[in-house]
């Protein structure tokens, strides 16, 4: 641990689960009420915007009345101990779409799939904080347009930020994988990545992956205990 100065960590659904959001996979998961076809695709948008607007409204109410757990408090815990430490860099990269990081205090987040609490507008391309409904067609705050959309990445669709990801991938000297399926591309390809590049790797998941085989090293375990766990192992060793 004596020569860790960068760590990329990578978030997934697993992380807020323990929170109350549900999941997109697995028993209970969100698409066994929606079809991903009939809410996350551009397609969808354009044959049924009602339907999909009405979906994510339910969603961006939901997560307002989540709280962050142990294992966001202790990644925010681990990135203020870590960034004030001169020379050290921690990036947190998440799929989630969920504001639970940053209400835990961590600041250095990339959320490679947008955000429920942000609203896009498609006329002037600005994204705008919003914690209320789209169903309604509500103007966009800087144009006036009636063009918002959730500021998500569906399937099809570019995920966000992915130069920075991968740069920040090519300077890390540990890429570690907390509560991910394993099965979304691009971000299931960042292990393989980061181990092209020599860089160390550790999975932190309810269970082994799809990707486990990949990582250095792999834990299961509920991400409220293992990530804590790890969070102090970091700390004491550095």
């Amino acid at each position: 641990m004596a020569d860790l100065r960068n760590i990329v960590i990578l978030t997934g659904a697993g992380i807020s689960a323990e929170s109350g959001i549900d999941t997109f996979r697995g028993g209970g998961g969100l698409w066994e009420q929606h079809r991903v076809e009939d809410v996350a695709t551009p397609e969808a948008f354009d044959r049924d915007p009602d339907l999909v607007q009405r979906f994510y409204d339910m969603r961006r109410e939901a997560i307002q009345t989540k709280q962050p757990n142990p294992a966001h408090e202790a990644l925010a815990r681990l990135e203020h101990e870590w960034a004030a430490r001169e020379g050290r860099r921690l990036l947190i990269v998440t799929q989630n779409v969920d504001d639970l990081h940053e209400r835990a205090g961590a600041e250095n987040v990339l959320h490679m799939h947008g955000t429920h609490l942000n609203a896009w507008c498609t006329q002037c391309d600005v994204r705008s904080r919003w914690t209320g409904t789209l169903i309604d067609r509500p103007e966009c705050p800087e144009c006036g347009a009636r063009a918002l959309r959730p500021d998500v990445v569906w399937f099809g669709e570019m995920p966000y930020e992915m130069e920075r990801i991968y740069a920040a991938l090519r300077e890390a000297d540990l890429f570690v994988s907390i509560g991910t399926s394993g099965a979304v591309y691009p971000a299931a390809g960042f292990v393989r990545d980061a181990k092209a590049l020599g860089v160390a790797t550790l999975e932190l998941n309810l269970e082994r992956s799809q990707g486990s085989n990949w990582f250095d090293e792999s834990r299961q375990g509920p991400a409220s205990a293992l990530v804590p766990e790890w969070v102090g192992e970091v700390l004491r060793k550095s």
